[in-house]
């Protein structure tokens, strides 16, 4: 793992390097939406939140909007990256979403078409090769999403990553950076079940998958439903990897 300086990352609102170590103890003792107006507080128009409209996304797409409810001009920037290959029902879901949260949506995508790629190096998530999975995540998720980090000016990206979800998300801290910019997991130690509840609570509509036994989704081809022994993450990727990249970058 590369370790960055501070002062090396991007500076707060008011142009000052963070006290990690303060600005984790501070975030510790906040509930998820605190922590989320947190971020607001100290970084301003450089914060955005990432989205996949998966499983448990409408959690904090649904807190994000209540809080850009409260601040002036359009809110927060909200970044979904569509890969081109997710399923029909992830499409009407994000469609739903949108409509009923108002959320300042952000849609981007890779450079090259699914077409194209396919072209060029053949449906790389059916070779069964880990490196094969590494490009077309890097090709379709983790290039776009930096993309549009820079474009947007974003100094912190939040986004839902529970730690009980991979063994990579368990070595997480609620702060940190990845690629070279802050990022907040407001969610960090959630459980399936408070996301349950919190969706109850607010009458969030469930992704229509959830009803068909999908705890995780993302791409058509790469995304099963729990089943036997396989659950969560474990169904993604073909049971290659757990990880599509986009969390994955230098830490401090």
């Amino acid at each position: 793992m590369v370790t960055l300086p501070a002062t090396e990352l991007p500076t707060d609102r008011q142009g000052q390097f963070l006290d990690l170590p303060a600005a984790r103890k501070a975030l510790d003792a906040l509930d998820a939406e605190a922590r989320l107006r947190w971020a607001w507080q100290t970084f301003g128009e450089g914060l955005a939140l990432t989205t996949s409209f998966g499983i448990q996304s409408a959690v904090l797409l649904h807190m994000a909007s209540r809080l850009g409810k409260s601040l002036s001009g359009t809110g927060i920037p909200v970044i979904w990256v569509d890969t081109g290959y997710l399923p029909a029902e992830t499409y009407r879901y994000a469609e739903h979403l949108q409509g009923l949260l108002n959320l300042h949506l952000h849609v981007v995508q890779a450079e090259l078409s699914p077409a194209r790629m396919e072209a060029l190096h053949g449906r790389l998530w059916e070779t069964g090769r880990v490196q094969d999975m590494e490009l077309y995540n890097r090709l379709r998720k983790v290039e776009p999403l930096d993309r549009a980090l820079r474009d947007l000016g974003v100094r912190c990206w939040a986004s839902g990553v529970r730690g009980s979800q991979t063994d990579h998300r368990r070595t997480m801290q609620v702060l940190d950076t990845v690629r070279a910019r802050w990022t907040l997991r407001p969610l960090l130690s959630w459980t399936s079940r408070d996301i349950y509840y919190y969706m109850q609570d607010h009458n969030l509509p469930n992704h229509p998958l959830f009803e068909q036994g999908y705890s995780t989704v993302g791409d058509w081809h790469t995304s099963a439903p729990d089943g036997g022994e396989v659950s969560g993450r474990s169904t993604r990727f073909g049971g290659l990897k757990q990880e599509c990249g986009i969390h994955i970058g230098e830490g401090i």
